[in-house]
């Protein structure tokens, strides 16, 4: 049985696809559903794809194939039912507890692709892949997501290039937070916040770069620095 949201994005998928000839994108489908995050639309497709209504297919933007429809929205009440069981992002079942007595449990989070901590690059919008991230790291009720990072603009706080950053998602920081700052709405950035005033300065962590300041209408906190993801 699927969930009133669940239901809803299948409906908004099957009638873009009939009517385009192309599913939506995510952003069409977190305003369709009235969601404030897209990684809440990654959890809707994993939990539609693990009960076997839609399929994604790889390297291919937009790539939703649907499969089968719920009798509600015209589907065969006999077809038959055969999950496929994929990772998704919500937490897994805890492990046994470690010799320290605490019970240590992984969650995927979506990787929302690439930030940069230089120049900033084009805004991220397409989730491409997950990766697993210790519960620990995240905090209660909140949404996370994940970043690689391109660039050494903030290697003095310890953020090289290549790692995976892990970001909680919210609209406002305080000063001296490390932040993924989305500029005049198109490119996105990772950088340590200060307001002064009617004015945002978007700090690097690298004397190379200068400190760039917008006018505070022009910059908007997409989540904060929670954690870091480094592989040898």
């Amino acid at each position: 049985m699927l969930t009133r949201k669940q239901l809803d994005l299948l409906e908004f998928i099957h009638k873009r696809v009939q009517s385009d000839g192309v599913p939506p994108s995510f952003d069409e489908m977190k305003v369709a559903l009235d969601l404030r995050s897209k990684s809440g639309i990654h959890r809707l497709i994993t939990a539609l794809e693990e009960r076997g209504f839609i399929r994604r297919l790889a390297h291919r933007a937009r790539a939703i194939e649907i499969v089968k429809l719920p009798e509600s929205l015209g589907g065969d009440p006999g077809a038959g039912f055969s999950p496929r069981v994929i990772q998704g992002d919500g937490p897994r079942a805890p492990r046994p507890a470690n010799a320290d007595g605490v019970e240590h449990y992984s969650v995927e989070l979506p990787m929302m692709g690439r930030i940069a901590a230089g120049v900033p690059i084009e805004a991220i919008s397409i989730v491409s892949n997950t990766v697993a991230v210790p519960g620990t790291m995240l905090t209660s009720q909140a949404e996370h997501y994940a970043l690689e990072v391109k660039g050494d603009s903030m290697i003095e706080a310890g953020i090289n290039d290549g790692d995976v950053v892990i970001i909680r998602e919210t609209e406002t920081a305080e000063n001296g937070d490390i932040v993924v700052a989305l500029v005049e709405d198109h490119e996105a950035t990772l950088k340590r916040f200060f307001r002064k005033g009617n004015a945002i300065a978007l700090e690097a962590a690298n004397p190379v770069y200068e400190t760039r300041v917008f006018p505070d209408d022009k910059v908007k906190v997409q989540g904060r620095l929670v954690g870091l993801i480094r592989t040898y």
